[in-house]
């Protein structure tokens, strides 16, 4: 897997301007990088401009775009996350789509993030999708304040998921904790973390970036800085069973203690 992660700015409140600057950050990634994976942030579409969602969160044409910028470049594209509306609720959706244009999974945020008032608007979503099969693996998918629940992260690596990507508008000044949760994310579990995190500001907040590639012994295979840019790495899942072979947490869990 050759995985390059958008760090990216938002722009408020605009989905067209942030749909452009995503078709061609992932046209970039593909040319320059050769990439089969590309995966953007959290709420891109909308910024965390909750108040107006009721006029600027999707109503279903965004998936299909989504589809289609997948099936042009060939790509798996984890799609970050989006402000939509079904029905009378509005979510904070995940989707990832195939070289070949299909949903390969679809993940609604569950837990909802207070300090931003996403409960205000958003309705929670429930764990559906958040594992889906990669292959003859299993992957996982989260949207940022998850990250900050372990007991999530665990469920899904005992259920199998090698890999796990994040996708986030976390803000300063708790840059530290982003780094380290999903440093420990990555130990704990012995899985491939893939971590996107906006840069730039909004009305309320200023957004720390370092999107970050963990190997399951929590090395850091590539960070971003607070700017815009295209970070690439290659992963290869092989590496979780020789780590979980060699320290065997999985089988030496006591649930029965905890």
């Amino acid at each position: 897997m050759r995985i390059s992660l958008i760090q990216m700015d938002v722009s408020f409140g605009d989905p067209i301007r942030n749909w452009q600057r995503v078709e061609q950050r992932v046209s970039q990634a593909v040319a320059q990088e050769g990439s089969n994976w590309v995966v953007l942030p959290e709420l891109w579409n909308t910024g965390y401009d909750l108040t107006r969602f009721e006029k600027i969160a999707d109503r279903g044409e965004l998936p299909e775009k989504l589809a289609m910028l997948a099936k042009q470049h060939q790509i798996y594209l984890v799609a970050g996350s989006i402000g939509e509306k079904e029905g009378e609720q509005f979510y904070n959706s995940s989707y990832i789509f195939s070289p070949e244009g299909r949903i390969v999974t679809r993940y609604r945020k569950v837990h909802l993030f207070r300090l931003m008032e996403e409960e205000k608007v958003l309705t929670a979503g429930k764990r559906d999708g958040a594992l889906f099969p990669l292959g003859d693996d299993w992957g996982g998918l989260m949207i940022c304040y998850d990250l900050r629940f372990p007991e999530f992260t665990r469920s899904l690596a005992i259920q199998g998921a090698k890999i796990l990507f994040v996708v986030a508008e976390w803000p300063h000044p708790r840059l530290n904790h982003w780094r380290l949760l999903n440093q420990a994310r990555a130990i704990e579990n012995q899985m491939v973390i893939v971590a996107v995190n906006r840069v730039g500001t909004d009305p309320n907040n200023q957004f720390c970036g370092h999107s970050m590639v963990i190997d399951p012994w929590g090395e850091i295979l590539v960070e971003g800085d607070e700017q815009e840019g295209i970070y690439t790495t290659d992963v290869d899942l092989s590496q979780v069973t020789t780590v979980r072979k060699k320290i065997p947490v999985f089988e030496d869990r006591m649930p029965d203690c905890y």
